[in-house]
């Protein structure tokens, strides 16, 4: 839910048509803002570079964790000057 106007959400989600549950409904919950459907990680990277204003890397796996290292290695070559947080809920990150 948006706490207030200024909140913007974009949802950037892989379109896999062989995957069943994703013809069932949203498992995440409704969606604040826009979804966008994408069919690479590569252009999920690029849409969310285009529309974020920062990056925010939630708990998760592997994947999360390679999608904030390519975030990081643009900001390390100049691709973008954009915010890099990483919320680490009851410590999930600490290893």
């Amino acid at each position: 839910m948006c706490v207030n106007s200024c909140c913007c959400v974009w949802k950037v989600s892989l379109r896999h048509n062989s995957f069943s549950f994703h013809k069932k409904k949203n498992l995440i919950g409704k969606t604040c803002g826009k979804e966008l459907k994408v069919t690479t990680m590569h252009e999920r990277l690029l849409k969310m570079m285009e529309f974020g204003d920062a990056f925010i890397a939630l708990p998760g796996g592997l994947g999360t964790l390679e999608e904030l290292f390519q975030i990081v290695s643009w900001a390390q070559l100049n691709i973008h000057q954009k915010p890099i947080g990483v919320l680490n809920v009851n410590g999930f990150f600490d290893g």
